[in-house]
């Protein structure tokens, strides 16, 4: 990313920001001071010019040539450990204006959509710390409504987001956990999750096991089918289906190698139960059977697969992946920057899409308002 391309469109990224820049810096502890800065706007600014690709000494150094200040590389450094939250809430900001420009909009049968998953980012050298960005994707929009930061300790699970009950929540086999799938279910959403067999086992009924392997060995190249199975925890029996469909020899093939040189990485004896379950691909869900066949609930867990590019996205364009920060309190605060680069770039994308050719809206009181409204 061009580093001067937030300099260019200052005024166009300011219209996307809460008018009053000094009050949320205030507020959130990061502008105790402007001696040197000269408020919320300037540095907002020279915190964009680090994210965008300048080292804290450009950055001075160009903050210099724009006249927005004099400040050093290690005054910048001690304003970037302190920025995090003040990033965090001009993300939520972004967040709340994406909400509302998708407003209700579902797809299909008046459920909201969402894909949640987590990436690790890494700090530089053999003994860097990891993160985990906790990430949730909107269905068809493609947009970013939640994200949280954890420790890389802090694994992929359902108890880190906040669910409604007319929400399909997609998510892969690491989120399928007893305890994940029971906050999920306790919150009332629908679900779509990969199986991941070794983590619980299913029932028929109550009393009943489900004989997983039997039932599987029936299926045939192509065929999908689904059970009317169940989850227990403890007195309580959540009902479920589970779909599933057989992969052809190639794809099985791929899968077992993958499965055997994970399993060789973790220096552990590979289990032919594993292997014979990567030859077919297994989901549970609690969307009702009427309107959600078999096949349609595994092309919808196909979708899954654009968080994974989105994923790509962030760390090809954004450099996500590789965290030039040994500091915690400037490391959070830096991926906090180029979350929030990313939610500009998503917002600036979203308005082009649908305001063609300059790709941002007209103010209020200039000439046309309305027009396009007006029948």
């Amino acid at each position: 990313m061009e580093s001067f391309a937030f300099e260019e469109s200052w005024e166009l990224i300011r219209k996307c920001l809460p008018s009053d820049l000094d009050e949320v810096a205030r507020q959130s502890g990061s502008l105790k001071r402007v001696r040197r800065v000269g408020g919320g706007e300037v540095l907002l600014r020279l915190l964009l010019m680090h994210g965008s690709g300048l080292s804290l000494e450009q950055t001075a150094i160009r903050a210099q040539e724009q006249a927005l200040g004099r400040i050093s590389a290690v005054g910048l450094f001690k304003r970037l450990r302190t920025s995090e939250a003040f990033v965090r809430a001009l993300c939520e900001h972004l967040l709340e204006a994406m909400r509302e420009r998708i407003g209700n909009s579902s797809w299909p049968d008046g459920y909201r959509y969402r894909i949640v998953d987590a990436t690790e980012v890494t700090e530089p050298g053999a003994t860097g710390s990891s993160w985990r960005l906790h990430y949730s994707l909107r269905l068809p929009e493609l947009s970013c409504d939640q994200f949280k930061l954890t420790r890389f300790t802090q694994g992929e699970s359902f108890e880190h987001w906040h669910f409604q009950a007319n929400e399909v929540i997609l998510a892969d086999r690491a989120y399928s956990t007893r305890a994940g799938l029971v906050a999920l279910l306790g919150s009332g959403a629908k679900m779509v999750v990969r199986l991941k067999a070794a983590h619980f086992a299913l029932h028929q009924s109550v009393q009943k096991p489900f004989e997983l392997f039997t039932e599987l060995r029936k299926l045939r190249v192509e065929q999908t089918r689904n059970w009317n199975i169940g989850l227990k925890n403890g007195k309580q029996f959540w009902p479920l289906r589970l779909c599933a469909i057989k992969k052809s020899e190639l794809a099985t093939q791929r899968s077992q190698r993958k499965a055997q040189r994970r399993a060789q990485q973790d220096g552990v004896e590979i289990r032919s139960e594993t292997l014979e379950l990567a030859g077919y691909v297994l989901v549970l869900t609690n969307l009702e059977p009427q309107a959600w066949p078999a096949a349609s609930i595994l092309e919808l867990y196909r979708c899954r697969w654009q968080i994974e590019l989105a994923f790509k996205r962030l760390k090809s364009l954004l450099q996500l992946g590789h965290l030039p920060k040994r500091d915690i309190e400037s490391a959070r605060a830096w991926m906090q920057i180029k979350l929030l680069i990313a939610l500009l770039t998503e917002h600036f994308a979203w308005e082009a899409r649908f305001f063609s050719p300059w790709g941002y809206r007209l103010e209020p009181n200039q000439p046309l308002d309305g027009l396009a409204g007006s029948g």
